[in-house]
């Protein structure tokens, strides 16, 4: 069942985020503006899931990496749905933006 869920939300034991985003990936936050106001992580870009589809064209080239996040992992999901089905290519859920701030060390 946990590894029906992993693959389900694209979660993957053998990726490394802190690696990738130490080779300069993009931390894509698509909570709303105001859950994005009131914590994210340092460095991390915010586009609601609601607007992503109308804003493919702020990210340069389809190969570079990319990890979604949000409050609880469901949206993220989304998120690197409507990327991966729009050809980007490095794209990775990873969960809840405080999960993924734990994992990065990134305070």
């Amino acid at each position: 069942m946990i590894d029906l869920l992993k693959k389900i939300f694209g979660i993957s034991p053998k990726i490394n985020l802190a690696d990738i985003v130490k080779e300069g990936a993009i931390i894509l936050d698509v909570r709303t503006k105001g859950e994005y106001a009131s914590g994210h992580i340092r460095g991390s870009i915010n586009i609601p899931l609601d607007k992503l589809a109308a804003n493919l064209n702020k990210f340069k080239g389809k190969n570079k990496a990319i990890i979604t996040c949000c409050e609880s992992g469901m949206r993220s999901a989304s998120a690197k749905g409507i990327l991966t089905s729009n050809g980007f290519a490095n794209v990775h859920n990873g969960g809840s933006w405080l999960s993924l701030r734990r994992k990065l060390d990134i305070y």
